[in-house]
């Protein structure tokens, strides 16, 4: 027996049902009631949880808002799982709570794990959770995207390694196809970035800047400048400190400053306070005879050549040409030149590098055309597999002259793959757009199955498709509502077996109102009105034992204590069972 997805739903203020808690379990569980008693709004509810259109016509009567709440256990790592956690949903004990509230005024509002979501959000998870086959909402299989899927599943390791292998060189090709497309139509920007970056590396390399040249042609600059001023100041300052030697009444600073260590030199032995200043005067002597002579030297080394500051100059005039175009100072100029030497390498590798792509490309795309082939022909095998045994289901179901087939097709491109002479569309999964067609009767042409059949045989071939890939197809909860309308007598057995027999791999709810099929259940909930018209919270209520048989009389006769209905419903309970 499988975990039951979808555990509970309450439903509040939504068409007939005034509050009704609908209790689900694993397995097959069937949803009976008198007409118009609300058993279709547990379709309805469940639409409506999974970003069904929100009709504020649904809401009851008198009531402000309708409120539909469900409780649906998720697997770790499942599609919908990832999804919901990624929206900030979080997971209560392994399930998700959904919340759908529809104001009286048409106003809509999810929720999702305690957060609120946008509708469209419930939508997406839907296709991983629950499909639906109703008279008005039919999902999953009807989607040819679904269709294809289910078909892979179903043909298993035929399709799935070549689809693998397909996959991975798909997804090569776009990547080496994008970055061919940049490189051949951005060529003409690319060559014309390479030609700017040419003439700045050719001006640069001519002017064959040094680091920090800049910075040193400024100073020297400065100092050519005003070398006279300079040069005075050199002298005056030279003559302060050490005075003129042909003048012996000079009184210069390292005179007197001498002069001062020898009045304490005298008298350091009385006081070693003054001898410390004395030693102090000493090294201030040595320090001014120093500056004195570095003074003299500078003077002596000044340059004041005019043609020397005119060169000068003219290398900053050509330095600041750089710096105007390529950077701050000639720091960032080379920084740039380095830069802009790389990117040109890159440039210049351009058309090696689009021959290698277009190489790449063609070998790809020749892989891609082996694998597509491989994977028309696997999947062309399965659905004759397929088509019968859905066909031999119908047969079964009351639909003798159905005839279900897959139509496998490809569409002309001149830009697609080579596929036996012709050019063909491609995509992730391959060349091949797959459909599910019906030929409800014989002379019937196959169209879609959406349009070749009518509600209630829409609903068997759906029961009979989803019966053939029980096991393939991921979805773990199944909704029928009519799924036996126009059945009877032995078919109506047969769809009841159908749904049991499904129930083996995933959870089954069907909304029905033959007791041929209810018998099959393994679990049986009777929707029931109070004397007001309203389903009310305890209106949804699990039928076993002897209650079952009653409701299953009821069903066949319109009266719960006839001892001929009771017989009968019985003997389905036990034929049922016999072949569970």
């Amino acid at each position: 027996m499988v975990v039951p997805v979808l555990e509970e739903m309450r439903i509040r203020a939504l068409g007939v049902i005034d509050d009704a808690v609908v209790e689900l379990a694993p397995g097959f569980t069937a949803v009976t009631g008198e007409t118009g008693a609300g058993k279709t709004m547990v379709v309805t509810s469940l639409g409506l949880l999974l970003g069904g259109r929100a009709d504020p016509a649904l809401v009851r009567l008198g009531a402000k808002a309708a409120v539909v709440e469900g409780r649906i256990v998720v697997a770790p790592g499942q599609a919908a799982a990832v999804r919901a956690e990624e929206a900030g949903a979080e997971l209560d004990d392994g399930a998700l709570l959904i919340s759908r509230t529809i104001s009286a005024e048409g106003r809509s509002r999810a929720h999702l794990g305690g957060r609120s979501v946008p509708v469209g959000l419930l939508a997406e998870l839907r296709d991983d959770l629950v499909a639906v086959h109703g008279q008005t909402d039919q999902q999953g299989l009807l989607r040819p995207a679904r269709q294809r899927q289910a078909l892979d599943r179903f043909a298993g390791e035929a399709v799935s390694a070549p689809l693998a292998d397909y996959t991975e060189a798909y997804a090569r090709l776009r990547a080496v196809a994008a970055e061919l497309d940049e490189l051949t139509t951005l060529a003409r920007e690319r060559a014309q970035e390479a030609d700017l970056l040419r003439f700045g590396l050719e001006e640069i390399g001519a002017a064959e800047p040094r680091p920090g040249e800049d910075t040193e042609l400024a100073a020297e600059a400065g100092r050519l400048g005003h070398a006279e001023a300079l040069a005075s100041a050199a002298t005056e300052a030279h003559g302060a400190l050490a005075g003129d030697p042909a003048d012996q009444e000079g009184m210069d600073a390292a005179t007197l400053v001498s002069g001062a260590q020898r009045a304490l030199e005298g008298v350091r032995a009385h006081d070693p306070a003054l001898g410390s200043l004395a030693e102090r005067l000493g090294e201030v002597s040595i320090l001014l005879s120093d500056v004195a002579g570095e003074l003299a030297g500078y003077a002596d080394d000044l340059d004041a050549d005019p043609l020397r500051l005119a060169a000068v100059e003219e290398r900053r005039a050509a330095l600041t040409q750089l710096t105007r175009k390529y950077g701050e100072d000639i720091d960032d100029v080379l920084a740039w030149a380095e830069q802009g030497a790389a990117r040109l390498a890159e440039l210049s590798g351009d058309d090696d590098r689009i021959g290698e792509l277009g190489a790449e490309r063609d070998a790809l795309r020749a892989e891609l055309s082996a694998l597509a082939q491989r994977l028309t022909e696997a999947r062309t095998d399965a659905a004759k597999r397929f088509a019968e045994a859905v066909t031999g289901e119908l047969t079964e179901l009351a639909m003798p002259h159905a005839r279900v087939t897959f139509d496998l097709s490809q569409s002309e491109d001149p830009h697609g793959l080579d596929a036996g002479g012709r050019t063909v569309a491609f995509g992730p999964h391959g060349t091949d757009e797959i459909e599910l067609l019906l030929a409800p009767h014989p002379g019937a042409p196959p169209r879609p199955i959406a349009k070749g059949a009518s509600g209630g045989e829409l609903s068997r071939v759906m029961l009979a498709v989803e019966v053939v890939f029980a096991g393939s197809d991921p979805v773990p909860t199944y909704l029928f509502d009519e799924v036996d309308a126009g059945v009877g007598g032995k078919a109506a057995v047969e769809v009841g077996r159908r749904l049991a027999r499904l129930a083996r791999t995933a959870q089954v709810v069907v909304v029905t109102h033959l007791p041929q099929v209810a018998a099959f259940a393994d679990r049986h909930l009777v929707v029931e009105k109070t004397d007001d018209g309203s389903v009310t919270r305890s209106g949804v209520q699990a039928r076993e034992g002897e209650d079952r048989v009653r409701e299953l009389s009821r069903m066949l006769a319109g009266q719960e204590d006839s001892e001929l209905a009771r017989a009968h419903a019985e003997e389905l309970l036990a034929a049922a069972r016999s072949t569970h």
